[in-house]
């Protein structure tokens, strides 16, 4: 399991950085960031286009063309689309979510940014993004990407992670906590 796991990895970041580089060729960068963002919440809100990516019953052809279809709804960049296309045609849409993360993460490490995973239990508006954009570079000292989640058992609050720190400030967190300290009394 883990030789597979290894193997989907390296298999990403090779797409990854080839389209990294195209993308960096034509100045689309935060283009096609903003496109591969779009296709993982794409991802994460629906488990048929999950299903879609990972199937290994449909034909190159039948994949390929749902995908086209969706990046064209989607609006994406032709550079993404061209992209998922091949991706698609070689029969590895199966990887697209850790090709996403990696590409993500070689843009962050372009710019020396630190890239802090909330999940918050409400989507932010633009303005909370902002401040907690602001509270969190002051905190690690650097320019911070944030990418954000939404998971309403959370009930309130978010949860920060950023490398290996994690700060839970979540309702459902501090009842756990609070629930964990009242069987510690009795």
């Amino acid at each position: 399991m883990a030789a597979e796991s290894t193997g989907i990895s390296g298999l990403a970041e090779r797409y990854a950085a080839a389209l990294f580089e195209l993308a960096d060729e034509r100045h689309a960068l935060d283009a096609v960031a903003g496109d591969l963002r779009e296709l993982r919440a794409m991802l994460a809100a629906s488990g048929d286009l999950l299903r879609l990516v990972r199937s290994p019953v449909l034909t190159r052809a039948e994949q390929g063309k749902a995908m086209a279809a969706i990046a064209a709804d989607a609006k994406l960049s032709n550079l993404t689309a061209d992209f998922i296309a091949v991706v698609a045609r070689n029969r590895r849409l199966f990887a697209v979510p850790a090709m996403i993360e990696a590409y993500l993460a070689t843009l962050a490490e372009r710019r020396g940014e630190v890239t802090a995973e909330v999940t918050a239990a409400q989507p932010l508006s633009d303005a909370q993004q902002n401040a907690l954009g602001d509270q969190l570079r002051r905190a690690v000292g650097s320019r911070v990407a944030i990418d954000v989640r939404v998971d309403p058992s959370l009930l309130g609050g978010m949860i920060v992670k950023i490398g290996s720190r994690m700060v839970d400030g979540s309702l459902k967190g501090r009842l756990q906590r609070l629930q964990l300290s009242m069987k510690g009394i009795g």
